[in-house]
């Protein structure tokens, strides 16, 4: 790893390894189809008899949910060897019989098409503003992306308070986990008072939480308040960025930046290489 910029070292990053094996253990056939409808809205049939790079793999689950869409190989990557090793398990207990499929530790910005080859999907959803170096991991991301092929890419959205959610997320990694339980939980309840107050039910938002991605709300909340490195983009501004590089726009999900009280969510992006 460069010298030049610390938060590339994976010590000054959030526990995000082992916050995603944890997530894994509670992962049933409800969570996966979750998953799996989730990737599909985003790419549609896209995946089905493609190449497959997921860059950022977690727990593995989209990973998984790709190739039980019919992707034709898949290359899950981390830089965490927790979540590589989350992954291997997610893949060999869930995945299709003869799936062609890898997991390895590598960071994004190792990525190397010369000896990776290249990819019709390249998929990395809420991970590259935790690198340290968001920009030079979406070029790294882009290369690649094959001919023709898509990057679909999930960042979170620029708010007012973003500057603030910086510190925050600095201070929350360094802190023991019951610290860390403590500043979660009054986050949670913070955030199901806010929702009260604008006639919103938290216990339907939570029963409901899974849904999205198959994901766990307490978990997001932990990744949420402990993830750093953290940086933030618009849509206008990540457009100008990639579409230099040799992408179109095929869609953007975006929603506006706004204060971010309560946080920044991320916004989806779909790009074709030209």
């Amino acid at each position: 790893m460069s010298r030049a910029n610390p938060l590339k070292d994976l010590s000054e990053h959030f526990a995000f390894g082992a916050n995603w094996a944890d997530y894994a253990r509670g992962v049933d056939d409800e969570r996966i189809s979750h998953a799996r409808q989730a990737l599909e809205r985003l790419l549609g049939d896209a995946v089905r008899g493609r190449s497959f790079l997921d860059v950022g793999c977690g727990s593995g689950i989209h990973s998984l949910a790709a190739l039980q869409l019919g992707a034709a190989r898949v290359l899950a990557t981390d830089l965490d060897p927790l979540s590589v090793a989350t992954t291997r398990r997610m893949l060999r207990d869930h995945a299709p019989a003869e799936s062609d499929w890898s997991a390895r530790q590598i960071s994004v910005f190792d990525l190397d098409p010369d000896a990776l080859g290249t990819f019709d999907v390249v998929y990395s959803w809420g991970v590259l503003h935790h690198t340290g170096a968001m920009f030079e991991a979406i070029a790294s991301a882009a290369r690649l992306v094959a001919p023709g092929g898509l990057l679909c890419l999930a960042l979170y959205r620029r708010t007012l308070l973003c500057p603030l959610w910086r510190a925050e997320k600095r201070l929350y990694t360094r802190r023991s986990p019951r610290t860390q339980r403590l500043m979660s939980g009054l986050y949670k309840r913070a955030f199901q008072l806010g929702m009260r107050l604008t006639g919103r039910d938290p216990q339907r938002h939570e029963a409901e939480y899974r849904g999205r991605r198959g994901m766990s709300l307490d978990h997001d909340i932990h990744d949420w308040m402990g993830g750093y490195p953290y940086e933030s983009i618009g849509p206008v501004a990540l457009r100008r960025f990639v579409e230099p590089l040799g992408f179109e726009v095929v869609q953007q999900w975006a929603r506006p930046g706004g204060i971010g009280l309560f946080g920044s969510g991320c916004d989806e992006h779909l790009f074709r290489r030209l």
